[in-house]
């Protein structure tokens, strides 16, 4: 069977450090290297991403002025040259054999659809994570979760067709968050295949400071806030919302003493309280953004 080009597209955004080790993962592909091209979109760096390119001959630079990651992510796919697209992060790091694989998972799909590959956290002590990148790794990018339960897949690790985008249209670059879990259900709504593959790989950093976090978890609801139609505070919404004040202690205290990469009970019960101020700030935002709509 002829071998399908690949365009991979990472959008960036003053991440210099992080990209180049990305992209040097990408010229070491087991694929071969005729047969892909990796476009890399700069979203308003102020830092010099042409000069590192430079250092990489396989990639190419481009620009989008439009601030959000699934505006530059739609640049990308209109540049692109590939019957296969391939998104990753520039914070991600694809195994050698990650387009090699994604492809195959893609290709074992008859009914076209989209491969959500597995994301691997790393921590910057693999030996003793910190409490926060523990709690990182085990409530984000959970992958195989979003495909079973959701029917997308994170665009940190996403193979699909790029004759999707042209039938379904584009990411919604309004969106700062959750921009591939919109795509995914109009993917899944339209009876495409929405697939999980173990061996299609990048590893991925854990957060290791509060502030990233808080920083995440309110962009999340914010994204998943602009993705809801229902703009206004209806009386079962305010209801869900006060149900909501109920501390989750026997899923807090599950996920945090379960946690079996930290030894120390009191690492263990530090997680369970961040667990309960994460969830607390995201029950906040989700209050605060339907009074605001309202």
């Amino acid at each position: 069977m002829k071998q399908p080009f690949v365009s991979v597209i990472i959008p960036v955004l003053n991440d210099f450090k992080r990209l180049i080790i990305c992209l040097k993962a990408l010229e070491q592909q087991t694929y071969p290297e005729e047969l892909y091209e990796v476009i890399v979109v700069d979203n308003g760096s102020f830092e010099n991403i042409e000069l590192l390119i430079k250092e990489c001959p396989r990639a190419l630079l481009t620009y989008e002025a439009k601030r959000g990651s699934y505006a530059a992510r739609n640049h990308g796919i209109a540049m692109s040259s590939g019957e296969i697209l391939a998104f990753t992060d520039s914070d991600c790091i694809p195994t050698n054999n990650w387009i090699e694989n994604g492809v195959k998972a893609l290709l074992s799909i008859q009914n076209y659809g989209l491969v959500a590959g597995k994301i691997e956290f790393f921590f910057k002590h693999p030996d003793s994570p910190s409490v926060l990148e523990v709690f990182d790794s085990i409530t984000n990018l959970q992958q195989e979760k979003y495909v079973k339960k959701y029917h997308f897949g994170a665009t940190a690790n996403l193979f699909t067709y790029k004759q999707l985008f042209e039938e379904l249209e584009y990411f919604n670059s309004d969106l700062q968050s959750g921009g591939d879990a919109e795509w995914g259900s109009r993917v899944f709504s339209h009876g495409y295949v929405v697939s999980y593959s173990e061996d299609c790989c990048v590893f991925h950093p854990a957060r290791n400071s509060l502030k990233q976090l808080i920083k995440k978890v309110i962009r999340q609801t914010k994204g998943s806030c602009n993705r809801n139609p229902n703009k206004s505070l209806t009386w079962q919404k305010a209801i869900a919302l006060f149900w909501s004040l109920k501390p989750p202690l026997r899923s807090a205290f599950r996920k945090a003493f379960s946690a079996d990469k930290l030894k120390l009970k009191k690492q263990k019960l530090n997680l369970f309280f961040i667990i309960l101020i994460i969830y607390y700030i995201k029950v906040w935002e989700e209050i605060r953004l339907s009074i605001v709509k309202s």
